[in-house]
């Protein structure tokens, strides 16, 4: 990319449902995973739900092409009255890193949260994901949790 391009968040599409496959492959690949083409249908109809529960997605685009994705849910949590809101999947494309793709993916969470009056986001990644991590120590804090799952 170059610095010439511009780039802008906007609402996922059922348009972009071809590129979204191909952002979402790519970022499973990074942390060594993949799931059945079931699982993409699902959550791509999730992604377009109408349901307050089901995710929600913003794509980030370079000169007409998206180039990174943004996936959050809002949940109650037991600790606060408002909802809390967790982002969970994160990817912007090796080529477009750099670009100010990650930061306003987050902050476009970050505006979605304070327009849904959940001011806490919090979200996971792999310890070995240092370029990430670069930015989310730049625009949040880590905290001392360590995750556990079921065995």
């Amino acid at each position: 990319m170059t610095a010439s391009s511009t780039g802008r968040v906007r609402a996922l599409t059922r348009a972009d449902r071809d590129v979204w496959a191909a952002l979402w492959t790519e970022y499973l690949a990074f942390y060594q995973s993949t799931v059945p083409a079931a699982v993409y249908d699902t959550t791509f109809e999730r992604l377009l739900g109408e349901d307050p529960r089901d995710f929600n997605a913003l794509v980030y685009e370079l000169d007409g092409t998206p180039v990174g994705l943004v996936h959050y849910l809002f949940h109650r949590h037991a600790w606060k009255i408002e909802e809390v809101c967790y982002l969970q999947d994160l990817y912007v494309s090796p080529d477009a890193r750099g670009t100010g793709a990650g930061r306003a993916l987050i902050e476009a969470v970050y505006a979605a949260a304070d327009t849904a009056q959940s001011p806490s986001v919090y979200w996971l990644t792999q310890d070995f994901n240092a370029t990430a991590r670069q930015l989310y120590d730049r625009i949040g804090s880590l905290t001392p949790f360590i995750k556990y799952a079921r065995a």
